[in-house]
């Protein structure tokens, strides 16, 4: 039996055209893109191989964009240390030959950044501290870029961002969110929030945009658009800036949360912690996660 060496990815994609993260039946998904892609750099079929499965560290729903995904697979260590061929002789590294193939197979609209032999006791999912997203919109008719339409929802109101900031700001800590979570029987709403912040920066690409800057341990199902959702019912002043927080308080769903729409979501950045440290982190959360039936960031669906 092969030796297996994991794997740790570094990746990007636009969501737009992707029924979300998780591979299904008869729909295009991230991940379908991924396996179908490494079975074609690994020969997997005419070797008679299984396709390697990935693990990632958020499951972004349909729509729902990433620069900062993190996920990881394991490789037969023969098929990965033969990834350079003849490249071998350039220095060309098994990682940075996998890096280079997956840019021949994938679509244009997700990229691998980086592939490396992953540390001991590495887990895409269950190693992670924190998740980080960001969700921009446009409120002004002169701020609407035809070319970033895929990527910020278009308000018809003006927002007040300064309200939506003080009302959200309540809401962080470790909380039961089942007020913003869509429901899953048996799985725990109870997640800690650790920031959540509205800004409308004043240079950069997001100038004049009202941008939400949200990071948490892990989210569950739409828990950050729902969020957003809210934070606009006060931005256009239909509801107080106190309730966001009763809402949370209520620890149950109101006809009045909206879910915004995937666009303007995009997951940012995956932290971990040092190398040391990611094994007890992936037993701690592993045994947590299993204790508590908790599902992780932005399941596949509507």
């Amino acid at each position: 039996m092969n030796d297996f060496i994991r794997v740790r990815l570094d990746l990007a994609y636009d969501g737009t055209d992707f029924a979300g993260w998780a591979r299904q039946p008869g729909l295009r998904t991230v991940e379908g893109a991924l396996e179908d892609g490494l079975a074609r750099v690994l020969r997997s079929e005419q070797l008679g191989r299984p396709t390697p499965r990935f693990t990632v560290a958020g499951r972004t729903d349909s729509g729902v964009h990433a620069r900062g995904q993190v996920a990881h697979v394991d490789i037969a260590a023969d098929a990965f240390a033969a990834l350079p061929g003849r490249s071998a002789r350039t220095g060309r590294t098994p990682g940075q030959a996998l890096v280079s193939r997956f840019g021949g197979v994938l679509p244009g609209d997700v990229v691998v950044r980086r592939a490396t032999p992953a540390p001991a006791g590495f887990d895409a999912r269950f190693s992670a501290l924190r998740r980080r997203y960001t969700y921009r919109i446009a409120d002004d008719v002169a701020l609407r870029d035809p070319l970033r339409r895929r990527h910020v929802l278009w308000s018809r109101k003006p927002l007040d961002v300064e309200a939506m900031d003080a009302a959200v700001r309540p809401l962080t800590g470790v909380r039961d969110f089942a007020s913003y979570c869509k429901p899953r029987p048996g799985a725990t709403t109870i997640r800690e929030l650790q920031r959540i912040a509205w800004e409308r920066p004043t240079d950069g690409p997001d100038a004049g945009l009202a941008v939400a800057h949200v990071v948490a341990d892990a989210f569950c199902h739409n828990m950050v658009r729902a969020l957003v959702g809210a934070s606009i019912a006060v931005g256009e002043g239909r509801r107080p800036g106190s309730w966001p927080a009763d809402l949370l308080a209520s620890r149950r769903r109101d006809a009045g949360v909206f879910v915004v729409p995937p666009e303007g979501l995009c997951l940012e950045e995956i932290t971990f912690p040092p190398d040391a440290e990611l094994a007890a982190r992936a037993d701690a959360v592993r045994t947590k996660r299993m204790d508590e039936d908790v599902w992780d960031e932005q399941v596949v669906g509507p």
